[in-house]
């Protein structure tokens, strides 16, 4: 074969080779007042959210206790069982460097300099060990060194895997400031010295670790400022939309709250089989169109245990369901957890204060559930829409139900538009629906259905105009 033709193959073979997977042991502690399904739930929860950054669950490891050990989160003995599985020695060792006389020093390097004592036989390879620990709790610094420490590999908890996940979805140039303040509002307690020591000085006795959290302090200050800009543009877009009738779909992340939008509005937003594949929020007008027109924006996703600056950093993209007339609870209604899952969502949208707004239940993904549960369902939650976004059926009957409820507040009346303020009709048609048009010698006589308030604003144009 020429050697051309066989660096070609080697080429595309190469290619063809995948970088190995990175491999994860869950860790959790069930606590009293938690019982056996929703710490199951709350694991398997917690390997969705591993397996969306790309990495592979090899195994997991829980624990019953009466409190999360303040020092390694596990107990003596399971955290020795999670070591062996990791290749770590299982005690939480000193970072603090020995000093050793410099004949120690030298007999440790013509030890190193030794080959092994025994040799792996050809053909016999070693099984990969995990490179990761996962906790499904929030860890303390302190508690992260420990169980690194103690494992031998890099450990990250439920707040950091979140994090993770938003910081590689992130698209709009919001979102990703929202992610990065959030990142470094993670990382900034986590720094550590280096285990040489506190390293050189910078400026007026500064250290390294004080340095990196200057500049975290000077990188957050930056951001927020950046942030309060675009948000100011988005209230300016809200308050613009103030008038006109908005629809939230709000619920936990991967309910299919996305699916939902595209059938609802013909729109081309993203859906994926990903939790938190949607952290921006989009508006689209309800399709077929209406008149007047009806808005519907697609929110970030909730989940347990949402970490509090994420929340406080998304609180801008929150506010469309704050300032929504309607909200649509998407539930996963497959899920056998979804009732954890609703409660969540109340909970989040309780804590911005838009637990107040006129909302709906919908049960989504309805095509997945047998019979007999659906019956369930429709006895547990009588007033619930039963929904599936991939029939065009259900989405017609969801559409209706949207517009019966903006139907219901609205009133009729009548407004005369002077020859003079024809410029106004387009104002008139886009905040309620004109029903009938007549003529006479004072101007044009609208007989129109709206809102209340859209129509008192219409008649203040008029006067005003």
């Amino acid at each position: 074969m020429p050697l051309a033709r066989r660096r070609d193959l080697c080429y595309f073979r190469c290619m063809e080779i995948k970088p190995p997977v990175p491999r994860a042991i869950l860790v959790g502690v069930q606590l009293p007042s938690v019982d056996d399904i929703a710490h199951t739930a709350s694991l398997a929860e917690l390997g969705r959210l591993v397996k969306t950054l790309g990495y592979e669950v090899v195994a997991t490891v829980s624990q019953k206790r009466a409190g999360i050990d303040s020092s390694a989160v596990l107990g003596k003995g399971r955290l020795e069982a999670l070591a062996a599985m990791t290749g770590g020695t299982g005690i939480i060792e000193s970072m603090a460097v020995p000093r050793k006389s410099k004949a120690r020093e030298r007999f440790e390097v013509a030890e190193n300099e030794e080959p092994p004592a025994a040799a792996m036989e050809p053909g016999q390879d070693a099984a990969p060990k995990p490179e990761f620990v996962i906790v499904d709790h929030e860890l303390s610094p302190n508690q992260a060194r420990n169980l690194e420490r103690a494992t031998g590999v890099q450990v990250l908890d439920r707040t950091g895997v979140i994090v993770e996940i938003f910081n590689r979805h992130a698209r709009s140039r919001e979102a990703k400031l929202q992610v990065e303040m959030a990142r470094l509002k993670y990382v900034a307690p986590r720094l550590r010295e280096s285990s040489a020591g506190p390293g050189r000085q910078q400026g007026a006795g500064e250290s390294d670790l004080e340095l990196d959290r200057r500049k975290i302090r000077d990188r957050l200050a930056e951001l927020k400022e950046q942030l309060e800009e675009i948000q100011h543009d988005n209230t300016q877009r809200r308050y613009a939309r103030r008038e006109q009738l908005r629809v939230a779909l709000v619920g936990y992340t991967n309910a299919g709250k996305s699916s939902l939008m595209r059938s609802l509005t013909g729109s081309e937003v993203l859906v994926a089989d990903k939790l938190f594949a949607t952290l921006d929020t989009t508006v689209r007008a309800l399709h077929p169109p209406t008149n007047p027109r009806v808005l519907v924006s697609d929110t970030v996703g909730f989940i347990r245990k949402l970490p509090h600056d994420l929340v406080a950093s998304f609180r801008s993209t929150l506010d469309e369901a704050l300032e929504a007339s309607l909200l649509l609870f998407v539930v996963d209604a497959s899920d056998p957890a979804y009732e954890s899952q609703l409660e969540v969502s109340r909970s989040v949208l309780h804590e911005i204060g838009a637990d107040v707004i006129p909302s709906r239940l919908l049960l989504n993904k309805i095509d997945r559930v047998t019979e007999a549960d659906r019956a369930a369902l429709r006895e547990k939650h009588p007033d619930a829409i039963l929904v599936s976004a991939k029939s065009p059926q259900d989405v017609a009957t969801l559409r209706e139900t949207i517009v019966a409820f903006f139907e219901a507040s609205m009133v009729e009346d009548e407004l005369v538009l002077p020859y003079a303020k024809q410029s106004l009709l387009g104002e008139v048609y886009e905040n309620a629906r004109v029903l009938s048009e007549e003529y006479d010698a004072t101007g044009r006589i609208l007989k129109v259905r709206g809102l209340p308030g859209a129509i008192a604003r219409l008649r203040s144009a008029l006067a005003d105009s």
